[in-house]
């Protein structure tokens, strides 16, 4: 059954007249009585009783008409809320977010967001990169924010780059390299060598975790394949403060330096020479081929026109 045959019957029924019907349809008469015949002829049953006085419908015909109501109704409503969605009226998007950008990212977005849609849902999942690209994948959620492999991950997943974060060194206050540092010109911080790290207790992140996958790819590019581990933990936060208190240096992006200035420790922070890479890059990933939505891609135009200030300048 099409739309086009419900639509015959519906309004057949209701004119009890096949001429009737054809003009309100803007249809030949010859050519809606060929169709309804062949729909008889389908469904193995008249649908309706042909009398000199017009027509009337069977019990198969009263049941068809009842359901071709319904669904002309439902359609109906259907393409209410298709315009509703494709004019940002009503609607729902799934984003995938890493924790910390989403302290960074979510706040000022979804307030600008809710100021144009305000009656379009926003779920968000937070979760670590590993476990977004695979939800992503699923088809769970729409687009993700996170920051970019180092290498492809899936083939199926593009990466759109959005702004590049730089790695910096973090340690005591009073750590004696901070004398063999150099102030570069279009650094933040004095930048030291990273091949002075040789031998020097380090504090370091989990080997799953991205910060760490980067900090390893950046001290074997300065020859440093025996790392002096002290500590080995989860949160930056914590490793930033205890190098603060001397136990080790640290390495972390430059947007995770968010220690308060009530800490009694001030550290250090050093920049690394762009030489070795020491960055990672925030980005939206999608699939590849995925689609979408409207309102998915206002909600990506929002964050991107209130991005942080994310890099060295």
């Amino acid at each position: 059954m099409t739309s086009r045959e419900l639509l015959y019957v519906k309004t057949i029924a209701e004119e009890n007249s096949i001429s009737k019907a054809a003009k309100k349809l803007y249809v030949a008469q010859p050519s809606l009585s060929q169709a309804i015949q062949k729909l008889e002829e389908r469904l193995g049953t008249a649908l309706f009783n042909r009398t000199t006085a017009g027509l009337s419908l069977t019990y198969a015909g009263e049941r068809y008409y009842h359901m071709a109501t319904q669904i002309l109704k439902m359609y109906e409503n259907f393409e209410i809320e298709i315009s509703d969605i494709n004019n940002l009226k009503t609607g729902r998007i799934h984003l995938g977010i890493t924790n910390h950008l989403g302290t960074l990212i979510l706040p000022e977005t979804v307030k600008r967001f809710q100021e144009i849609c305000p009656f379009v849902e926003i779920l968000v999942t937070e979760d670590n990169t590993d476990g977004l690209e695979k939800r992503l994948l699923t088809g769970e959620l729409d687009f993700v924010v996170m920051h970019a492999p180092s290498g492809i991950q899936y083939n199926k997943i593009n990466y759109e780059i959005l702004q590049r974060d730089p790695f910096v060194l973090v340690a005591a206050s009073c750590h004696p390299l901070a004398q063999r540092s150099v102030i570069t010109e279009g650094y933040p911080y004095p930048v030291l060598d990273i091949r002075l790290l040789e031998g020097e207790p380090m504090i370091r992140l989990h080997s799953g975790q991205r910060i760490r996958q980067v900090t390893d790819a950046v001290l074997k590019k300065a020859g440093i394949l025996k790392v002096n581990t002290v500590m080995t933990l989860k949160n930056h936060t914590t490793a930033q403060l205890l190098a603060a208190k001397g136990v080790g240096i640290t390495m972390v992006p430059l947007q995770y330096c968010r220690l308060t200035a009530e800490q009694e420790d001030e550290p250090l922070l050093f920049s690394i020479d762009n030489r070795y890479g020491a960055w990672w890059d925030m980005c939206i990933a999608t699939l590849e081929d995925g689609f979408l939505s409207k309102a998915d891609r206002l909600f990506i135009r929002c964050m991107k026109e209130n991005l942080p200030n994310l890099s060295y300048q």
